[in-house]
């Protein structure tokens, strides 16, 4: 079982940048994948990026050349660097660990606006 605490989310206007953060309860070495889902209002959830347990990331398209999903392993942390954003960015976004099962970060909001 792992704990997921998330952080980093905010207001910001288009162009700006955000970084989220998603510190689990264990190492971070034991989890097959990580990573983030956004769900914008009425919207379907959507997978944004993931990091897998051997280093490898992959990103959706429409986030390609803005956002950056990083690890540190010796915090135990997970990280999506957003550059350039845009209002479609706006959503609430979730930290998922796959360990077995599925586990859910609560979910910290992100709103970009002028």
């Amino acid at each position: 079982q792992v704990q997921l605490v998330e952080s980093g989310g905010g207001l910001v206007q288009p162009g700006g940048s955000l970084r989220l953060s998603c510190a689990a309860s264990l190492s971070i070495l034991n989890i097959n994948a990580m990573g983030w889902y956004r769900q914008a209002p009425g919207k379907q959830r959507e997978l944004v990026a993931t990091i897998w347990s051997g280093g490898a990331t992959n990103l959706v398209d429409s986030v390609k050349g803005r956002f950056t999903i990083s690890r540190d392993n010796a915090k135990n942390t997970v990280y999506l660097e957003m550059n350039s954003l845009k209002p479609e960015d706006t959503a609430d976004y979730y930290c998922y660990a796959a360990l077995g099962r599925v586990y859910w970060g609560q979910g910290t909001q992100v709103t970009v606006s002028s």
